[in-house]
């Protein structure tokens, strides 16, 4: 039966069936209706399919990051770009600069691929030779890569006076000298501890440093300062070397000399306990390595002349310890200084050049034996 025709179970008596068509026409208007809406609803709905499709050709005319994917180059690339992170910028500020210096497309596409790569946090700053027109993704997988940054490797071992670590930023990282210089004598910027007492002798840290080439010469003296400062912080230099009954700066001395005399780091903590052991009996400390300082020298060896010369340094005239450090001391040396290896040792004696094997006595009759040791070694090896 019709879905228009009379519903099931109801008997065609001649009183409903004189209203038979009427309600054929009522059903038939109904479904008219409905017919109507669903057509209505059709076209509504291909209306609003135009216009959307309309707005969304209108959206990618004015932006078209909304709709389609940005703008990107396909590689392999071109050429080559000099580009530096900056320390503080966002991964969308090194997009820009990306975009501005043609290395890729657009600032959207860098952004869009550090987005879905989660070490893209971890680009450092510093300067970058990248290709120019290469994709998104490739100029992030540079960045993200540190051997790619532009660094001159400075080494500054420990040990070394003021003018021997100017030498090495000159002749490592092509630095100028005088410039180097000046930084070092603007203490108002140098950012030296406050019991350096505006002498950088003994306070630039020894470490290997990245020189970037936008690094000028007070930010590099700068960077030494600052990580003898947190040296000196993480292992607690003030707060021990007043324990001790010391300044910090006396305690840097000390480790100074530690650091000139030590051929073998196994011989710091005895050395450091022989200094205190001669300030303690109020003996001069007679260490070779200050002598060589005051006359401004670098010598295993002083002669009778030398150890004559006429300085607070000279520490075979002057009882005591010199008025500040005579290098730059590592780590291991303060530590030395602040913990030395517990002993009656008032001298010692290198016995072995080569090996840097090293005695101890507490009597001078003992040293002079191992002095002599010393000497049989030296004409054993000569010529």
């Amino acid at each position: 039966m019709s879905q228009f025709g009379l519903i099931p179970g109801v008997e065609d008596d001649s009183d409903q069936a004189g209203r038979h068509p009427r309600r054929q026409r009522r059903r038939k208007g109904r479904h008219s209706g409905r017919l109507a809406v669903v057509l209505s609803l059709v076209v509504v709905a291909g209306v609003l399919a135009g216009g959307l499709w309309l707005a969304q050709n209108a959206l990618s005319e004015v932006g078209g990051f909304l709709t389609r994917a940005p703008e990107d180059y396909p590689g392999p690339g071109t050429g080559s770009v000099t580009i530096i992170v900056a320390e503080g910028q966002t991964l969308a500020d090194v997009g820009e600069t990306l975009e501005a210096n043609g290395v890729v497309a657009s600032a959207a596409a860098f952004t869009q691929e550090a987005a879905l790569e989660e070490a893209a946090t971890s680009v450092q700053p510093g300067t970058y030779n990248l290709p120019q027109r290469i994709p998104a993704a490739d100029a992030l997988a540079i960045l993200l890569d540190p051997a790619n940054r532009v660094t001159d490797a400075v080494l500054v071992r420990e040990g070394l006076r003021v003018p021997q670590t100017v030498e090495a930023y000159v002749v490592q990282a092509g630095m100028d000298q005088a410039a180097l210089e000046a930084a070092l004598a603007d203490t108002a910027t140098l950012g030296l501890p406050a019991y350096a007492d505006g002498q950088p002798e003994g306070f630039l840290f020894p470490a290997t440093y990245d020189v970037e080439p936008s690094t000028t010469e007070a930010a590099a003296m700068q960077a030494m300062t600052a990580a003898f400062s947190q040296v000196a912080t993480s292992i607690e230099l003030e707060q021990r070397a007043a324990a001790l009954g010391f300044t910090p700066r006396e305690i840097v001395t000390i480790a100074s000399i530690v650091q000139a005399e030590a051929r073998l780091e196994e011989d710091f903590g005895k050395i450091a306990q022989v200094i205190y052991n001669r300030l303690e009996a109020g003996m001069p400390l007679q260490m070779d390595s200050t002598v060589a300082y005051a006359n401004g020298v670098v010598t295993v060896f002083t002669t009778d002349e030398q150890r004559a010369v006429d300085s607070p340094y000279n520490t075979y005239q002057v009882t005591g310890l010199p008025p500040g450090p005579i290098n730059s001391p590592g780590e291991e040396a303060l530590e030395a200084a602040l913990s030395p290896t517990e002993g009656p040792w008032t001298y010692f004696a290198t016995v072995n050049l080569d090996t840097g094997e090293t005695k101890y006595a507490t009597t001078f009759e003992e040293h002079q034996a191992n002095v002599a040791e010393l000497q049989r070694w030296i004409a054993d090896n000569s010529g």
